[in-house]
C-alpha cells in the first residue's frame, strides 16, 4: 500500500473509532429544551450565548432543536453541548450530559411542582378516586405536567399509566390540558402549578379547580457535555453561578439565579422513572 493511501486509511478508521459525543474545546452549542416558540427559546438563550462567551472567551453559539425528540437527539449526538432541560428529560440524556447546576425560580427555588385538576362540580375528591378515570397529561416526559402527578400517586399505591387512562395534550401545551378540562372531555388534568392560570383568555371563568397539590421536583438542570474539558467547564461554572438576580441575562431567562447541583439531586426522579417505564 502507498504511503499517501495508507495514512488516508488510518485517518478514516481513526475517524470511525471516535465517540458520537465528541466535543471540540473552546467551540460549543447550546441549546433549550424547545418548551416554548422558537421567538421565545431564542429571545431567552441568546443573552445567556453571550455572557458565557464574554466571560469565558470560549465560542458559544445559541442553537435551536426542533421538539424534545429532536433535542435529546442532538444532545445525545454530541452536537449540543450546554443544555437546559428539565428534569426528567436530563434522565434521558445523563449518559452523555451531566448535570453541574439547577435554575432558581419563583416561589420553589429550586424546586418546582404539579398539581391535579377538574371541574368545580367534579365528584373527584381523593387521590383514590382517579383510578380508572380518564386524565390528560401535558406529555410522558413532561416533570411538572405528569411525574409530579406520577409520583405522588405512587405514594398512595397508583400507578397512573396502569390505573388511569391517560391522553397526551395537542402540541404537549398545558394549556391544552386546561382547556379540556374545562369543557369537560376528561376527569382531571395534569399541570405545573405555575401554568394554572395559561389558559385563562380561553375558558370560562371558574370552569377549572385544583383537586391537589402533588410531589415536588428539582428544578429545570443546567448541564455540560460529559467529553467537555475541566477546565472549559470550571470557566462556564463559574460565569454562570456570577451571575446577579437583576441581570439581563437571567431576566431573559426568567429565573433568579442557579446553584450548584449534581445527579445526587435528581436520584429520586430518575428511581421514578424506571419505575413507571
Amino acid at each position: 500500500m502507498k504511503g499517501w493511501h495508507r495514512r488516508v486509511f488510518l485517518l478514516l478508521f481513526l475517524f470511525l473509532l471516535a465517540p458520537v459525543g465528541h466535543v471540540t474545546a473552546g467551540e460549543y452549542n447550546l441549546s433549550m429544551l424547545p418548551r416554548y416558540y422558537p421567538e421565545k427559546i431564542t429571545a431567552m438563550i441568546t443573552p445567556l450565548a453571550t455572557y458565557l462567551s464574554a466571560e469565558t472567551g470560549l465560542s458559544i453559539k445559541p442553537i435551536l432543536t426542533d421538539n424534545f425528540a429532536d433535542y435529546e437527539k442532538q444532545i445525545n449526538s454530541g452536537r449540543i453541548a450546554i443544555g437546559y432541560e428539565n428534569p426528567v428529560v436530563y434522565q434521558n440524556v445523563s449518559t452523555v450530559h451531566e448535570v453541574v447546576a439547577t435554575a432558581i425560580k419563583g416561589q420553589g427555588g429550586d424546586r418546582f411542582r404539579g398539581i391535579i385538576i377538574t371541574r368545580p362540580d367534579s365528584n373527584l375528591k381523593t387521590l383514590e378516586d382517579l383510578k380508572g378515570r380518564s386524565i390528560m397529561i401535558v406529555a410522558r416526559t413532561s416533570a411538572g405536567g405528569y411525574f409530579s402527578q406520577a409520583m405522588t400517586l405512587m405514594a398512595r399505591g397508583i400507578t397512573v399509566n396502569r390505573d388511569c387512562s391517560l391522553s397526551v395534550a395537542a402540541d404537549n401545551k398545558q394549556e391544552n390540558v386546561i382547556i379540556a378540562v374545562s369543557v369537560g372531555d376528561v376527569d382531571a388534568g395534569f399541570i405545573r402549578e405555575s401554568a394554572l392560570h395559561k389558559a385563562d383568555k380561553y375558558i370560562q371563568p371558574g370552569s377549572v379547580k385544583v383537586m391537589t397539590q402533588t410531589a415536588w421536583l428539582p428544578n429545570w438542570a443546567f448541564s455540560l457535555s460529559r467529553a467537555m474539558p475541566q477546565e472549559d467547564r470550571d470557566r462556564i461554572m463559574t460565569a454562570l453561578l456570577s451571575l446577579k438576580k437583576e441581570s439581563e441575562v437571567l431576566r431573559a431567562m426568567g429565573l433568579n439565579g442557579f446553584k450548584r447541583a449534581s445527579d445526587f439531586d435528581y436520584e429520586k426522579l430518575a428511581q421514578t422513572i424506571m419505575e413507571l417505564q
